[in-house]
């Protein structure tokens, strides 16, 4: 591990002296790729040197005490020793992490799908609530968030909506939402107080566009329709509302939050590349994940992974078996520390496979 650390640190110490050079500044192609490297290597590097520099604070302490014979300095110099030994097994810790293969999607934006599933109209409202509670999310870090289909209901639920989360490390930060979200409630439309359970269903994926994914026009498709949602009378009166076929796998993806039916068009196309990534990847991480597998990130999306029960206030994740009792704040957008809990168990799920290879 400490020659690959070494080879990196080279390595970024290399990019450092590059990125000073003229030439190199000059040529705006290769000034950004090796500035996105440099980045990307920055953490490990200062987790390394740091570790380097609490290794030498620990040799000087054993070597001071093999020489040492007052009792009291003794006694502090073991305990210096002591307090250095535990900092680098952290320090050590930390970097297994850091090295861990990084997901090559966490920098993108995110596409994601919310669909009501068993319950109804009380599904429906729910849809709407995690709906909500996303956006509240991305609102929180700053990100952007665009509409690209909604299908609501009478009452004010959704039967299905699909936005795009447009940020830095959004995926990184939405990619274990995927899954079955179950709701247990009083609805209010139930007179006798009898609790229901509903479900949600959540896809997450990565905007793949900078995925090359041949697409061949025969293999499509293409209906038009007069977009339902918001627009005013322009959207009544054409048809610009977009929905994509994919014949071969049976992807349907449809947009009509866009004023003209081209641009429609470019963001269904968008969302179809992404779809087709998410299930070529999907493919090849089940035929990876024969010989090892994870508790969070590649679960299955029909499986139920979060619980949301109202008269107890309560959130739990099923696949890390994590619970919380802040319901009105975490529909509120406040996720982090749910989010934070499923990093670090995937983290650790993959730590543990790494060293049983």
């Amino acid at each position: 591990m400490f020659t690959k650390l070494q080879n990196i640190k080279d390595r970024y110490d290399f990019l450092t002296d590059q990125l000073s050079k003229s030439e190199v500044i000059s040529d705006n192609a290769l000034w950004k790729k090796y500035v996105k490297e440099h980045a990307s290597l920055t953490d490990v590097v200062n987790c390394f040197d740091q570790y380097v520099k609490v290794e030498k604070e620990y040799n000087d302490a054993l070597e001071m005490l093999s020489l040492e014979t007052d009792k009291e300095m003794l006694t502090l110099l073991q305990e210096d020793a002591n307090a250095s030994k535990e900092t680098l097994a952290t320090l050590k810790e930390q970097l297994k992490v850091l090295l861990l293969p990084k997901d090559p999607n966490d920098d993108k934006n995110v596409i994601v799908e919310i669909r009501g599933g068993a319950g109804g109209d009380e599904a429906a409202l729910f849809a709407n609530e995690l709906r909500r509670m996303y956006y509240m999310f991305a609102d929180k870090n700053r990100w952007k968030v665009d509409e690209i289909d909604v299908n609501e209901t009478e009452l004010g639920g959704l039967k299905e909506c699909t936005f795009m989360v447009i940020g830095n490390g959004a995926y990184s930060r939405f990619k274990y939402e995927g899954g079955v979200h179950r709701v247990q409630r009083v609805p209010e439309t139930e007179s006798q107080g009898r609790i229901h359970t509903s479900t949600v269903t959540v896809a997450i994926l990565p905007e793949a566009v900078d995925v090359d994914i041949e697409i061949n026009e025969k293999d499509l498709k293409v209906d038009t329709y007069r977009s339902s949602g918001a627009g005013g009378q322009h959207v009544n009166k054409t048809e610009s509302a977009i929905r994509i076929t994919h014949i071969p796998t049976g992807i349907v993806v449809a947009c009509q939050t866009q004023r003209s039916q081209i641009q429609n068009r470019e963001q269904a196309m968008l969302m179809l590349k992404s779809k087709l990534y998410d299930l070529y990847q999907t493919q090849a991480d089940k035929e990876y994940a024969q010989a090892r597998k994870t508790q969070v990130g590649t679960g299955d999306r029909s499986e139920r992974i979060r619980t949301y029960n109202f008269p107890q206030s309560r959130i739990t994740d099923h696949r890390i078996g994590f619970t919380m009792h802040s319901l009105e704040n975490f529909l509120n957008g406040d996720i982090d520390e749910m989010v934070e809990a499923l990093r670090i168990a995937d983290q650790t799920a993959k730590l543990q496979n790494s060293k049983a290879e």
